[in-house]
């Protein structure tokens, strides 16, 4: 769900829509969003799952300054999603725990 006509903001301005991998699905996303704003549209809530108990963790604060939203990008784990923008073909995966790394197309 987005927010198409504000009252005080107006119309959404139109933005490009480029496909992101989800865990293996693809997802529609507004290209330069924020990767947690086009899961949460797409009604994807559960990003990670804690290292302890293996409790769910979603959106928490959405500014980057905690880490209940970091998933694996491209390879990469913690990234925080909340303010990482999207880019066509990204490869996101929910993030187990700490995470772990994988390799990292076109990198050596």
């Amino acid at each position: 769900m987005r927010i198409q006509l504000h009252p005080i903001l107006g119309d959404a301005p139109q933005r490009k829509t480029v496909t992101i991998n989800v865990d293996g699905t693809h997802v529609s996303a507004y290209e330069g969003e924020m990767i947690a704003s086009a899961l949460m549209a797409a009604g994807i809530k559960r990003l990670r799952t804690t290292t302890k108990h293996g409790h769910s963790r979603g959106v928490f604060c959405a500014i980057g300054r905690c880490t209940d939203c970091v998933m694996e990008v491209d390879g990469r784990p913690n990234v925080r999603t909340c303010v990482t923008p999207v880019q066509h073909g990204m490869n996101v995966r929910s993030q187990q725990g700490l995470g772990s790394w994988h390799e990292v197309q076109g990198e050596n």
